[in-house]
């Protein structure tokens, strides 16, 4: 089944909106056009404090950048082993 893109656009949340936007604002900022095969790297990531100020932004292909943040968005791949110590 293909995805249907507009409708996630339309009932996709507020949040996922913004971070949409702020993700967007970055390729803006390093000049990635559309299209581009690179995409944006945050040096310092979001989800740690960082920002999307320049100083914090740089480019990677896009392979590079996924193998980095191990998968998607930087959650771990599926079925990978976690890496959190848990207690017995």
């Amino acid at each position: 089944m293909a995805r249907n893109y507009v409708r996630e656009r339309l009932t996709e949340s507020k949040k996922r909106k913004e971070d949409r936007k702020a993700r967007g604002r970055a390729r803006t900022k390093l000049g990635l056009k559309v299209g581009d095969p690179r995409t944006v790297e945050h040096k310092k990531p979001l989800r740690s404090g960082g920002t999307n100020a320049k100083s914090n932004l740089t480019t990677k292909s896009k392979s590079a950048n996924s193998k980095a943040n191990g998968g998607k968005g930087g959650r771990p791949k599926k079925g990978a082993k976690s890496r959190i110590k848990r207690k017995a």
